[in-house]
């Protein structure tokens, strides 16, 4: 006789519903009859797309992830966030200088940082983003840029900011100015590009594209890289 399947009591946008308990949230979602068209991106935790906030039962601290990722637990009560209204300036990279001035200009509500961490604790990356905004404030750029490279863009930090920070939008600033000016140019790349611009990798690329996935993905795993 089979193992009876352990079940949850979730409640997605304030609407019951018994879950199998090892599901994730997104998976929960659907298995509950939500179509899911919009916010589900990658499905892997990279894209940022189903970032989710939800508090359990009997505990007061509302919690932040991402909906693909995260397991259900039994009285958990969930809304998902599948965007975030950040302020997202527009500028021209390539006239902008690496000054922290341009922080100052473009994103002044980083100096209005109360200090509360509470991006930080909301971040579904475990990021410092805290920190990741001090170095911003100080345009030390290359050190905001490391601290913030795995920032997916969800937005669950800025949910929470009392100041109104985008900070995901203020970090992306960060890296663009590291990689157009304070990193060293990669020469083996931009002769990459070249050769690919003029035609020179067409044929290898046709051959690799007609190969089928299985053989993709070992020649993938096996790269003199993984090695």
């Amino acid at each position: 006789m089979a193992e009876k399947e352990e079940m949850a009591t979730i409640y997605l946008f304030g609407k019951k519903y018994e879950v199998p308990s090892e599901l994730t949230i997104m998976n929960a979602m659907e298995y509950a009859g939500y179509q899911l068209r919009r916010g589900c991106g990658c499905r892997n935790g990279f894209c940022g797309a189903c970032a989710t906030i939800y508090r359990v039962q009997g505990k007061n601290q509302l919690q932040t992830c991402l909906a693909c990722s995260t397991k259900v637990e039994d009285g958990m009560y969930i809304a998902t966030l599948p965007f975030f209204p950040l302020v997202k300036q527009i500028y021209d990279i390539e006239k902008i200088k690496p000054e922290q001035a341009i922080m100052m200009q473009l994103y002044p509500e980083i100096y209005s940082c109360v200090g509360c961490n509470a991006c930080t604790r909301a971040c579904t990356q475990d990021l410092s983003v805290m920190q990741y905004i001090a170095y911003a404030q100080r345009g030390d750029f290359a050190a905001c840029a490391d601290a913030s490279f795995d920032c997916v863009m969800c937005g669950c930090c800025s949910s929470r900011c009392p100041a109104g920070i985008s900070h995901p939008q203020v970090a992306e600033l960060a890296r663009r100015i590291n990689g157009k000016f304070i990193q060293p140019e990669t020469k083996h790349l931009l002769e990459r590009v070249a050769e690919i611009d003029s035609g020179k990798c067409e044929d290898a690329i046709q051959k690799m594209m007609g190969q089928p996935l299985d053989k993709i993905k070992e020649l993938y795993n096996t790269r003199e890289i993984e090695k």
